[in-house]
């Protein structure tokens, strides 16, 4: 193109800018006009590339949804397999579900802490979240929850789901990355720190599933 600005180029700085504003504001507090500004293109350009602020919104959500899918589905094979032939450990499961996105380079672009933010966005959204989050991730969390019954083939559905649910909460307010953290801990610790919280979440989330997984008395 003219200005040396590629189509690719355009609809990623569009992309990058939606993710921000959307991470902040929400879906209701951004526009097209807002998105375009912050992207430095004219706003019919994004009306172009999407047409509609819900077509930037869900593709906003959906490009890197499939890359953290990856980044788990491969980290959970590799668990499996080391396992083989039986299964792996609940803590191996949780481990694969949770080191991809807590550790690793990704952490030091702010692009991926926008992101963040988002998916705690949307999975607290009752308008999004029974929708994104079910297109976009739940195609792999089957697997996960498909392991977790292998460990434990006579734990309850119940327990299975309700014990994701809870997982889902505390990464989600990890995600938000709030500075609530940082207030109640006078500085200690940092809402920021994902990498530095990765360790605890899995002991603390992995203890969880085996109380709630373990077969119970009957009363």
């Amino acid at each position: 193109m003219a200005d040396g600005v590629t189509v690719g180029g355009r609809r990623t700085a569009i992309l990058d800018a939606a993710e921000k504003l959307f991470s902040e504001h929400g879906f209701d507090g951004v526009t097209l006009r807002a998105i375009a500004k912050e992207a430095g293109v004219d706003v019919a350009l994004a009306n172009y590339y999407f047409g509609r602020k819900t077509a930037v919104f869900e593709e906003t959500f959906m490009r890197r949804a499939e890359i953290l899918n990856a980044w788990r589905l491969e980290a959970l094979k590799q668990a499996t397999d080391a396992a083989a032939p039986g299964p792996a450990s609940i803590y191996e499961i949780i481990d694969a579900y949770l080191r991809p996105l807590m550790t690793g380079d990704h952490l030091t672009d702010p692009r991926w802490r926008h992101y963040y933010a988002l998916v705690a966005y949307v999975n607290n959204s009752t308008e999004w979240g029974g929708k994104l989050m079910s297109q976009y991730f739940n195609p792999a969390i089957d697997k996960f929850i498909d392991a977790l019954r292998a460990v434990r083939p006579d734990a309850s559905e119940h327990a299975i789901y309700w014990g994701y649910h809870c997982l889902s909460g505390a990464l989600t307010l990890a995600f938000a990355q709030t500075g609530r953290l940082d207030e109640l801990s006078g500085g200690k610790v940092r809402s920021t720190d994902l990498e530095g919280g990765y360790p605890e979440l899995v002991d603390f989330i992995t203890a969880g599933f085996e109380r709630i997984l373990a077969p119970r008395a009957k009363k």
